[in-house]
């Protein structure tokens, strides 16, 4: 479940992070995928906006399609990339045995 201050948050660390390096991950359906560079431009209360670098394209992502992991995003901290936020542990696939 998606709470206000998760959305919060991520609004913070996209805000801190506008101009940045990112990279984006995505699906298209039809087990087709996509990875693209960009650059975050702008970030507003509901959306944020990136640059695509190869065809030098605005698209706009909400919030939550960062949090419901439909896209991912990988930030460029000067060295590397890291997910801007850290993947899920699936818990129900390690059962206890008693």
């Amino acid at each position: 479940m998606i709470c206000r201050s998760d959305i919060a948050n991520l609004k913070t660390d996209i805000l801190e992070k506008v101009g940045q390096k990112i990279i984006v991950k995505g699906s298209l359906g039809r087990s087709k995928a996509f990875e693209k560079e960009a650059t975050i431009e702008k970030a507003y209360p509901n959306i944020f906006v990136v640059k695509y670098e190869e065809n030098d394209r605005n698209v706009t992502y909400s919030y939550t399609d960062v949090l419901t992991r439909t896209v991912e995003v990988e930030v460029f901290d000067g060295n590397s990339y890291s997910p801007l936020i850290p993947p899920t542990v699936d818990f129900n696939s390690k059962k206890a045995s008693l």
